[in-house]
């Protein structure tokens, strides 16, 4: 029957690298595992699948241990093939079967079928592990066909733990996994995989809703597939390295992303990873290498200590550290990531001068030049130069703008003096240049004068300049004496030119100085602004900005209050040394004058922003001015968010009144008139009733109380809770008692028949540590609930325990809920009659009910019917199981008395 069927699955030989492909030992039997991300997802139907297969292809195929676990679709597939009978093990007075690996290597099949590789034998077998009884079968030469689950492998054994909260004693060390010549991934969506279980085609009845409730969660499911595919694709990545390696293929394929960092131990390297793991994240969390290049002339480097941040740092960002030796580095990096199969190279920018580059390009050049098909990325850092220079300094010529426009007074009088006698030395030089050779040298010197020291600097030196020219180089020589008007020009236009270089320059100066500031400025106010409109109450944070910015001890928003006192409406940081720890920013305390504080600026009539800790000069406090606009636009922000929540609370409050005014003139009228009516009929003295339609009348009245007294008492309870004036009294109980006292309480026979009770699950203990009294009205009123909106179905109360909880669920396969649903809001219901028509009363039900689970330290939550419908799950503290410390709501000043057998305050 299974002849057609075409098998895709997954397969890859994963076998270690290095072992040949062509099995050493030819007599050895193949292993072939079928792995799954958890119980029920396939793995023994597709082995059997696999086994059906082969037998029909005539390989000669028997089954030694198979478990179908009741599934009878799997116990389908064993028809056909020879079952080997099972070893009985006799322990502790309880049989036992176990695989009979004699009776299999008597039998000596092609192939065996052995299902859960990693169970453990029972005492006295020859082997404690069924992996072991395997390997004994391979060793025969025997092929095994085998399954595990993912959360089996022991490399994994904490991490599905810590995920799933539940401890797997039963474990199969990798290698036995990775050793198989084929593994075969049996995959299945985490939904499909809650139908299934639901459907009861995983585990019986019993243990479907707590199943589905703890292992089987959806983020469980979705976790546990994605370690599974995960650990496929490692194996996978493996016999693709191998395979390369057997092949010679060094051309790099783009499989799965790598990344390799490359890094120097200088002081760029951590910067330079950090960027590397962010892009191995966003490359969809690819592997990342980081590989440091040794030259190969056995120098030894001196250690900075850098080496052990960068090993530590690699640990960190999820990176394994590599070493290699190669006199080329840029080719070592190449050779590298090509055998790692890498797709992405990550290198710092070069510390090199430009004159350096121009003899060699450089590790990057060189790397980018002969990457390929791997993109190399190059990552600036501040150890990097921009356009040459030393390493920190961002290049030659901001230096030398920096060095200008700094001190330019304290270099502007050396150059005044030297740089003139330098013209002086070069015209003394060279003696036979002409005289305007020497006038230009002089000029020069002046003009460099005017660039170096400002305007009084250049002045002194075209002074200086002109009296060496006269007395050095113009007849009459060696005297001051002006005998040529050309002379008195040269002197006259080497001033003018220095006072008008030395304007420009000064002009120039002050220009940029301004359009720095401004920048500065811009920047700030933009990060201000930024703050201002990406938060709901910006103001902390924009203090905080404030505070970094301009180097105060802190910042604050001073309001007048009455008698023209100022608050402190926030501040940061909230709680400065020797403040009183009950008080912090927004306190009403008097928070002193702003005109005491070392910045003050008025932001609103009433409102000023203050700063303490240091005080700032012209150009600070002109800045600090204008924070006043982002600092009133976050005030308001904060008083209209206090406005729109004020106004939200008044109109919830004024909402409630209204729903409560109108549930009770409608639900409390019709009970009553049902009331009167029936009263009114039975004192009639013209109305002959008979002792029937009398008795009907009094039921009327009767059921028509209750109801009376139901509404009142959730209105009581709802009250009650609002004002915390619930104290549960705490005993310990069984749920079975809980359930059949609340069901025992409904109103009529037939709404008690439609509810199913399921039986204890055999083993587990269901007494809680609760109030017996408020625990019974919470399952009386989920009850109630799914009895009015289920439909007219019937209505199934299931228990469970897992850990430190015992779990009630009550399931309905009503409409369920939409996904917007207030179901615990007060005076809100499903629909506003229930399913015969009838009023759907206050909608207090489930909001008293999660009151009443709180106060207890349980919860109450809705979920999805598998099916369709609601299950509502109540979760109360095991008995047997010390509970955490929760908090227990008290009456305020209350001493104990007067509390009901529900442990509400009567």
């Amino acid at each position: 029957m299974m002849d057609d069927v075409e098998d895709t699955s997954t397969r890859y030989d994963s076998r270690p690298a290095g072992r040949e492909s062509v099995r050493s030992d030819p007599t050895r039997g193949e292993l072939r595992i079928h792995l799954g991300a958890a119980p029920g997802v396939g793995k023994t139907y597709a082995a059997l699948c696999e086994a059906r297969r082969r037998h029909a292809r005539g390989t000669d195929v028997v089954v030694g241990l198979v478990e179908t676990h009741g599934r009878a679709r799997t116990a389908e597939l064993l028809e056909g093939l020879e079952v080997l009978p099972r070893r009985t093990v006799v322990h502790r007075g309880t049989a036992l079967t176990e695989l009979d690996v004699d009776a299999v290597l008597a039998r000596a099949p092609e192939v065996v079928v052995v299902d859960e590789l990693a169970h453990s034998n029972a005492p006295g077998s020859v082997h404690a592990r069924r992996y072991e009884d395997v390997e004994q079968l391979l060793a025969a030469g025997i092929d095994v066909i085998s399954t595990v689950n993912v959360q089996h492998l022991e490399s994994l054994h904490d991490v599905v733990e810590r995920i799933t909260g539940t401890r797997q004693q039963e474990t199969v060390p990798d290698a036995v996994v990775r050793a198989a010549e084929q593994v075969e991934l049996v995959d299945i969506t985490p939904e499909a995989l809650r139908r299934r279980l639901a459907h009861g085609n995983v585990y019986p009845a019993e243990r479907i809703d707590a199943s589905l409730a703890h292992y089987f969660r959806p983020g469980n499911l979705i976790a546990l597939r994605e370690l599974a595919l995960l650990w496929v694709a490692d194996q996978v990545d493996v016999a693709l390295r191998r395979y390369r390696a057997d092949e010679h293929i060094d051309e790099v394929w783009e499989a799965r992303e790598r990344v390799v960092v490359a890094v120097t131990g200088g002081p760029e390297s951590l910067t330079v990873l950090r960027r590397a793991a962010r892009i191995a994240r966003r490359a969809g969390s690819a592997d990342l290498l980081c590989v440091q290049v040794l030259r190969g002339d056995g120098v030894a480097t001196r250690d900075t200590g850098r080496g052990r941040d960068l090993r530590r740092l690699a640990k960190e960002v999820g990176a394994s550290f590599h070493t290699v030796v190669g006199d080329d580095v840029a080719a070592a990096l190449l050779d590298f990531a090509r055998g790692a199969n890498a797709t992405q190279l990550v290198l710092g920018t070069s510390r090199r001068s430009r004159l350096a580059r121009l003899a060699d390009p450089g590790i990057g050049s060189r790397a980018v030049a002969g990457s390929g098909s791997i993109d190399v990325h190059l990552v600036p850092h501040v150890e990097a130069p921009a356009g040459g220079g030393t390493p920190a300094d961002g290049g030659w010529w901001p230096r030398l703008a920096r060095l200008l426009r700094g001190r330019r007074a304290a270099r502007g009088w050396p150059a005044a003096v030297v740089l003139p006698l330098l013209a002086c030395g070069f015209g003394w030089s060279f003696p036979l240049v002409g005289l305007s050779t020497d006038t230009v040298a002089f000029f020069l010197a002046t003009v460099i004068t005017a660039i170096i020291g400002g305007l009084v600097p250049a002045i002194v030196a075209a002074l200086f300049a002109g009296a060496l020219l006269n007395y050095f180089f113009t007849p009459p020589l060696h005297s001051f004496t002006i005998a040529r008007f050309e002379d008195l020009v040269a002197a006259t236009t080497m001033l003018v030119i220095a006072v008008l270089v030395a304007a420009v320059v000064d002009r120039a100066d002050r220009r940029a100085a301004q359009a720095a500031q401004a920048r500065a400025e811009a920047t700030l106010l933009t990060t201000f602004a930024r703050v201002v409109i990406s938060r709901s109450d910006p103001l902390p944070r924009l203090l905080e900005r404030v505070r970094e910015a301009f180097g105060f001890d802190s910042v604050a928003v001073l309001e007048r209050g009455p008698k023209s006192s100022w608050t402190v409406s926030a501040r940061m940081p909230a709680v400065l040394p020797g403040d009183d720890p009950d008080h912090g920013a927004g306190d009403d305390r008097d928070a002193g004058d702003p005109a005491d504080a070392d910045a003050d600026v008025e932001i609103d009539e009433g409102s000023h922003l203050v700063g303490r800790g240091r005080t700032l000069t012209a150009a600070e406090n002109r800045l600090f001015a204008t924070v006043a606009g982002p600092a009133l636009l976050a005030l308001r922000n904060r008083r209209i968010s206090a406005e729109a929540v004020d106004a939200a609370r008044r109109a919830e409050a004024s909402g409630l009144r209204t729903a409560l005014l109108s549930a009770v003139g409608h639900d409390l009228r019709t009970p009553l008139s049902a009331i009167k009516a029936a009263v009114s009929s039975l004192r009639d003295p013209d109305l002959a009733l008979d002792p029937a339609d009398a008795e009907e009348l009094l039921a009327t009245v009767e059921e028509s109380g209750d109801r009376l007294v139901a509404l009142v008492d959730n209105l009581l309870d709802s009250s009650r809770l609002a004002t915390g004036a619930v104290t549960p009294h705490r005993t310990t109980v069984g749920v079975a008692e809980i359930v059949d006292a609340a069901v025992a309480a409904l109103p009529t026979a037939e709404v008690r028949d439609r509810v199913e009770i399921a039986p204890p699950v055999p083993g587990e203990s269901d007494e809680v540590v609760a109030d017996p009294g408020l625990a019974e009205r919470i399952v009386a009123n989920l009850v109630d609930n799914a009895v009015r909106h289920g439909g007219g179905g019937p209505v199934s109360l299931r228990t469970s325990a897992h850990a430190d909880r015992v779990e009630l669920r009550v399931v309905d396969r009503g409409p369920g809920m939409a996904r917007d649903a207030e179901l615990f809001t007060a005076f809100q219901h499903l629909g506003d009659h229930d399913s015969h028509g009838a009023p759907g009363g206050l909608g207090l039900g489930l909001h008293v009910a999660r009151g009443f689970a709180r106060a207890m330290g349980g919860t109450l939550d809705p979920e999805e019917t598998p099916g369709g419908g609601l299950t509502m799950v109540l979760s109360l503290p095991r008995a047997d199981v010390p509970p955490p410390a929760r908090p227990v709501v008290a009456r305020a000043g209350g001493d104990g008395a007067g509390r009901n057998s529900t442990g509400v305050m009567a």
